[in-house]
């Protein structure tokens, strides 16, 4: 059987090899735009290159509603469920800006943009808000004062206060991402921050503030990092961290906007494509404040140059070590699985993960991940850019994958749309995961075209009826009808009332809050847990913070599974708390936790839900009391 399993992988590979050569040489052929297919070809010494642009599905017709809107701002509907409503400015959160260059956007590095996190960093059992922020030229020049991230600590009454100052983490860099791990294991959860320069690792001081100790520890690098993971890979009970690099760039010799920078004819912005890409980092936990750059030795190091923008270690067939997957912009995605020797094998194009159901690399931003179906396997999403479908891949439960979004009627939604920030989540916890997709558009341009996709763009939700996936409308004057150039997105239950709320980072904006807003009778429980690291050196153990850690619950005849995970979306962090949708029913029969130590703990069901719960590794559970 496993002979026929290798086989299998072998066809699979070479079958999309071959079909990403044929699709690309006609694609080529028929339409010479640069930005569509043109193959990477750096000049070397320089960012300024004779081929640049974006992968994407080719040009597509324009998708209005009925006052002739394009589709991504328009759409809306007069009545309908009210899912969210934006609750940013009655929670505090406009007092904060998002700034990144300039508002032309004429350079790449302008137009990422930042991630969020979520996070509870003085240990009171609510989630905190941690915001990343770009940077101006002028500040990188020592002329302005740099914008700042910030840190909105949770006030238990719906509104949050900004203790940026105070915490020490405004970072003051071109900042893009931030992970939260608790990489020493002392029971309080740390933040790393990647920035288009040194990155910074905010070790927490158990006082309500941060130490900078990202030098000490061997993890600042120094070029264009994105949206970095934590995960134990060698499972010894310490968190090893990986970082995606995208474009290595000198913002004193940025690319020039030549001729062949062009979208559907339109002059744009020059990139990623014909500039060097920057290479991705595997650091491995030492146990002593300081990390080793394994990247080389694992086989993570990214010898094609791919452009990464989000990472994420999860287990995605089902041996117990967690996998690492790799979103790329405009090249195709990396899949590595875990071996279990410190290396991983390079499994991109035999898992069917590499690239699209037409054998296509995508302009990939994002990454979710979950159990669509209570099969106890990891299904993957993965947002791309306009002008293209976003990639829905199903687990056949050992690491293979299919892409089966046009299958399952969710494709199409989604080609006018620019996609970023993603999340499979329960919003109305009737046992079955949905997905949440930010948008937001790169070139400002586009607002003076007639092509159905605008700058500033609305969010989707797809609710999961038993697993069929539907596009929900959007509601004026709700959360799904904000228009915001949205990147970064996380989600988590901020206000501990048993409903997952999102919160997203706007570029060039003021953040979104959408609290959950959904009112029914379903039930739900949540859980942290708290895993136990290694006795001694050499020996297997669990990160304090249980990342890496599934948890399933049995109830209603079927068995979810949740994953403790440290990365993902858009260069962005999520509450590491797994919460489980109950549905109707108030009896659970059964909670299993597979901790990243390999132990596997059977827990009894407690009888009270509607609640969150701490479970101990080696211990059991308890009620997590605020």
């Amino acid at each position: 059987m496993k002979c026929w399993a290798i086989l299998l992988r072998f066809r699979r590979a070479l079958l999309a090899c071959a079909l990403s050569f044929l699709i690309q040489g006609l694609c080529i052929a028929q339409n010479p735009t640069p930005l569509e297919h043109e193959a990477q070809k750096p000049v070397e010494g320089s960012q300024s290159a004779t081929t640049g642009g974006v992968s994407t599905g080719g040009a597509h017709q324009a998708v209005l509603d009925a006052q002739h809107r394009p589709i991504t701002a328009g759409g809306f509907v007069k009545s309908g469920p009210v899912i969210f409503v934006d609750d940013a400015k009655a929670a505090g959160l406009t007092t904060w800006t998002h700034r990144m260059g300039t508002p032309e956007k004429s350079y790449i590095i302008e137009t990422v943009g930042s991630g969020v996190a979520l996070l509870d960093y003085d240990n009171d059992g609510w989630l905190d808000i941690y915001l990343v922020n770009g940077s101006t030229y002028d500040a990188m020049n020592g002329k302005a004062t740099p914008p700042h991230a910030a840190l909105f600590h949770n006030n238990h009454d719906g509104t949050f206060t900004d203790v940026t100052e105070k915490a020490g983490v405004a970072n003051d860099r071109w900042g893009i991402g931030a992970v939260v791990g608790d990489f020493d294991n002392d029971g309080w959860p740390d933040i790393y921050v990647t920035n288009f320069g040194k990155n910074r690792l905010y070790h927490n001081n158990h006082d309500g503030t941060f130490t900078d100790v990202a030098e000490k520890a061997g993890v600042t690098l120094g070029n264009w990092s994105t949206g970095a993971t934590w995960g134990d890979y060698d499972g010894d009970g310490l968190l090893d961290l990986f970082v995606p690099g995208y474009v290595h760039y000198d913002i004193n010799d940025q690319p020039k906007s030549f001729s062949f920078c062009q979208f559907r004819g339109v002059k744009v912005m020059c990139g990623p494509r014909g500039l060097h890409g920057e290479s991705d980092h595997l650091f491995h936990n030492n146990g002593d404040g300081t990390f080793t750059d394994v990247s080389e030795h694992a086989g993570v190091a990214d010898a094609n140059h791919y452009y990464g923008l989000a990472s994420l270690f999860v287990d995605v067939n089902g041996d117990g070590k967690p996998d690492l997957l790799v979103a790329d912009d405009s090249t195709p995605n990396y899949l590595y699985i875990n071996k279990g020797d410190g290396t991983f094998e390079d499994d991109s194009y035999a898992s069917g993960y590499a690239l699209n159901e037409s054998g296509r690399e995508t302009a990939s931003m994002g990454i979710a991940a979950g159990d669509l179906m209570h099969r106890g396997t990891v299904d993957l999403y993965n947002t791309t850019f306009s002008d293209d479908y976003n990639p829905l891949y199903r687990n056949d439960g050992s690491g293979n994958f299919t892409d089966t979004a046009y299958q399952d009627g969710i494709a199409e939604p989604t080609v006018p749309f620019l996609g970023w920030g993603t999340a499979f989540f329960d919003y109305d916890n009737d046992g079955w995961l949905d997905l949440f997709v930010v948008n937001g558009h790169v070139y400002p341009q586009v607002d003076a075209q007639s092509w159905g996709t605008t700058w500033q763009q609305r969010p989707l939700l797809f609710h999961s009826d038993k697993g069929k996936l539907t596009l929900m409308p959007a509601v004026e004057g709700t959360g799904l009808a904000k228009l915001a150039t949205s990147r970064g997105m996380a989600y988590g239950d901020l206000f501990n009332d048993g409903h997952i709320d999102v919160v997203v980072n706007n570029l060039d904006g003021t953040p979104s809050l959408f609290r959950n807003a959904v009112k029914n009778d379903n039930h739900w429980i949540a859980f942290k847990l708290v895993g136990a690291p290694a006795a001694e050196p050499g020996k297997r153990g669990s990160p304090v913070d249980a990342v890496g850690a599934s948890v399933l619950v049995t109830a209603n005849g079927f068995t979810q599974r949740q994953d403790v995970l440290a990365g993902g979306s858009f260069a962005s962090s999520s509450d590491q708390r797994p919460h489980f949708g109950l549905g109707s029913t108030k009896k659970i029969d059964k909670i299993e936790v597979r901790w990243p130590s390999g132990k596997v703990q059977q827990i009894p069901p407690p009888t009270d839900v509607d609640r969150f719960y701490v479970i101990t590794e080696g211990k059991g559970i308890a009620p997590l009391k605020f």
